[in-house]
């Protein structure tokens, strides 16, 4: 429970100083936008980093290397805890918008920092709406900025980590009309960390896994028409192979 306790204080001041640093990088995002963006990129990543080490999770990173840091890339990825998203921004090395449930954009200073970084806010429901949020990802890669999403539209919260939803084809238009690299992302054991026992945050080693990047013009035309699972077996076999790991 000591953990969910820095946890929650930590946060509490973070939402308290992430509020002079948003107001003063908005007056410098109108003169200079890419130095605002990257100096609260490396905020954010600072504080998510601290999380982690709060939370006391042992990270095995496969596959750094292979991400980038001289082009925007689309990431997609296996999603089975809030940690995902902690854990996985720790190693971006560029600017990367991540698409969430619109819940989040209810959350104030949050969805501000959240928005600060092009995340876009995904309302299921609404298939307009989510049109409208595929074309502003793509209109992000073409500008530089990554995008990492989870195309299973929603958390396993199954318990099992190789019973990973269909991907939504929908995911991977940013990458078809801007020919970026897609990476695929591996989670293992990160619901162990806080959703298995929820309130209680545990140490737990957890296993995160970058692919090989993938340039959508490079894949063969079957691959092309069934991207979603082509990438969703994947991603699956990097989840059933990192899982000897754990052991």
């Amino acid at each position: 429970m000591i953990r969910v306790i820095i946890g929650f204080l930590f946060v509490v001041f973070y939402c308290i100083i992430s509020i002079p640093i948003l107001l003063a990088l908005s007056l410098v995002r109108i003169f200079r936008p890419k130095a605002a963006t990257m100096a609260m990129f490396h905020v954010v990543k600072w504080a998510f980093g601290v999380v982690v080490r709060i939370s006391g999770a042992k990270v095995n990173v496969i596959g750094e290397d292979r991400i980038p840091d001289d082009e925007p890339v689309l990431f997609v990825g296996n999603h089975q805890s809030f940690f995902d998203v902690i854990i996985g921004y720790t190693y971006m090395k560029r600017p990367t918008g991540y698409i969430a449930k619109k819940e989040l954009q209810k959350v104030p200073i949050l969805s501000t920092n959240m928005k600060f970084l092009y995340c876009l806010f995904l309302d299921r429901k609404d298939i307009k709406q989510g049109m409208e949020m595929i074309k502003q990802a793509i209109d992000y890669i073409r500008t530089g900025i990554s995008v990492f999403v989870f195309p299973e539209g929603t958390r396993n919260k199954s318990g099992d980590e190789l019973n990973i939803a269909p991907f939504h084809k929908g995911s991977f238009k940013p990458a078809q009309r801007t020919g970026c690299k897609i990476i695929p992302v591996s989670f293992n054991h990160t619901e162990a960390i806080f959703e298995r026992q929820f309130p209680i945050v545990k140490p737990e080693k957890v296993i995160i896994e970058f692919g090989e990047p993938i340039a959508y013009g490079d894949l063969e035309r079957d691959q092309q028409r069934h991207i979603d699972t082509f990438f969703h077996d994947r991603i699956l076999d990097m989840v059933r192979t990192n899982q000897k790991l754990e052991a």
